[in-house]
């Protein structure tokens, strides 16, 4: 159950630089310095770590040979095979130098801290907007920065302009009573797409609050009863037994205008498009390995977020889930893109987040025998986790170097061996896979199957003469949200 992400640094990072970002920026929120205590008839508490090292939680490794992606995978695999210990707060950053001239921030964080959205906003609280706001506490330049003029431009700049220009996730995370309104206004700067789906007061959100009443009203109408009866997944080459060894692999970056321009001809939304190319890759991957997909169809379990930006300071886990049917047993992929749209506009008005919510809120006061029950019912509804977010859309800065690239893996979680994960940033897309090595030790041919099915979809839309010149800014990538 660990969250898992990556930063891709331009140029190198020293370890002592980042060690003093950590303990600058993420040690001010209390649930960093805690660990967990359990008892034996008692529910398990948070408690400061009174032995708590910043060297037990920042490591260094550097990559052999010629530092590519294929070292970085190895690297990466063994990492999220392992887990974390309890004896200390349950989260760890790796300085992964050597790869390809520069640094990856791999960051490990467990799932009981926060849940996938309020964690990536504590990532990207790190980041500074501007490389010369990560240099400031350096008194100079970072390697591989441009810095002319920067210290006068400094002097020169308004408060206002300052304003304009802060990280507003950090003011989130470290104010005592941070100016709701200030940071909801950056935030949209920063990420307009992702915070739309944060700031909208939706139907979901109120309905979560009700607790143990609503829950009840939707036994009462037969929705739990549908979640729960529902037929379970068919066997296939990715449920089946696990094991310890995880595989992690990940996409070339697209750009977010090729994914509007297939939108534009083809239909859906940008989601569905990136969801039938991912569709593409599992079938062909499935052929590859002599395995008959001919109507097969299965799930993905897809996190929903339920809560609002003010609420994600409190960490911790709120969120539901809707269970997609992925259609991979369709080969045409315009077909397959518009089966993906049904079943997808039909979960947007479902109630199944919720009710999810609920019974997660109910786990934890459950006898173990019942938890045990209710893992073993979800896991049959489920072959993947599948979750989409779309980052920031401009350039961030780590400690006065560019970050790169962006990408993560979603934790495979009970008897889930397969989880994706789409992320965007700056303007391009990257996909990450994670797999159980039992199953499929080569995740890297699924993304090789996506970027296929994705380069055909782009071919026939620009057949059709579509193209990023028709398509008008309001149909800017609205990720899950679509």
């Amino acid at each position: 159950m660990l969250i898992n992400g990556a930063l891709v640094l331009e140029h190198e990072m020293p370890i002592e630089r980042l060690r003093e970002l950590i303990t600058e920026r993420l040690l001010p929120i209390p649930r960093f310095r805690q660990r967990i205590v359990s008892f034996a008839k008692k529910r398990p508490r948070w408690e400061d770590d009174a032995a708590f090292e910043i060297e037990r939680h920042v490591f260094e490794v550097t990559l052999p040979g010629e530092g590519g992606d294929a070292e970085l995978r190895e690297v990466v695999s063994e990492l999220v095979s392992s887990g974390l210990s309890e004896e200390r707060p349950l989260w760890e950053f790796r300085l992964i130098q050597n790869y390809r001239g520069g640094s990856v921030l791999f960051g490990r964080i467990h799932h009981c801290v926060g849940d996938g959205m309020a964690l990536m906003l504590v990532l990207l609280s790190l980041a500074d907007r501007r490389a010369s706001e990560g240099r400031a506490s350096e008194g100079g330049a970072s390697e591989g920065g441009s810095t002319d003029g920067a210290g006068d431009r400094a002097k020169e700049e308004t408060e206002a302009e300052k304003l304009s220009h802060a990280n507003p996730f950090r003011e989130l995370f470290t104010h005592a009573k941070p100016n709701f309104a200030r940071v909801r206004d950056l935030a949209e700067q920063v990420m307009p797409e992702g915070i739309r789906l944060l700031l909208q007061p939706t139907d979901l959100l109120k309905k979560a609050g009700r607790g143990m009443r609503w829950l009840r009203h939707v036994v009462s109408v037969g929705t739990l009863g549908k979640l729960v009866f529902r037929p379970s997944d068919p066997k296939t080459v990715f449920k089946e037994a696990l094991d310890i060894p995880k595989r992690a692999a990940w996409s070339e970056s697209l750009a977010v205008e090729d994914v509007k321009t297939i939108r534009l001809a083809l239909g859906g939304t940008i989601n569905d498009v990136l969801l039938t190319a991912m569709a593409g890759g599992l079938r062909r991957y499935m052929v590859e390995r002599g395995h008959a997909t001919d109507k097969v169809s299965f799930r993905a379990a897809m996190p929903v977020n339920l809560r609002s930006l003010d609420e994600m300071a409190a960490l911790g886990n709120r969120f539901g889930l809707v269970f997609l049917a992925i259609p991979v047993g369709i080969e045409d992929p315009e077909a397959r893109l518009a089966e993906l749209g049904r079943v997808s506009k039909k979960l947007r008005l479902s109630m199944e987040p919720t009710v999810v919510y609920g019974i997660l809120r109910l786990l934890g006061v459950l006898p173990h025998a019942l938890q045990r029950l209710v893992v073993r019912i979800f896991a049959t509804k489920a072959t993947a986790v599948m979750t989409n977010v779309p980052g920031p859309r401009e350039k961030l800065y780590l400690a006065g170097t560019r970050i790169r690239d962006i990408f993560f893996w979603v934790p495979q979680s009970g008897r889930v061996g397969l989880g994706i994960s789409i992320f965007s940033y700056d303007g391009r897309v990257r996909l990450g896979v994670g797999t159980d090595a039992a199953l499929v030790p080569d995740p890297e041919r699924i993304v090789e199957g996506f970027h296929q099915e994705f380069a055909e979809m782009l071919r026939r839309a620009q057949a059709l003469g579509a193209g990023p010149s028709t398509v008008e800014s309001s149909t800017a990538m609205r990720g899950i949200e679509e």
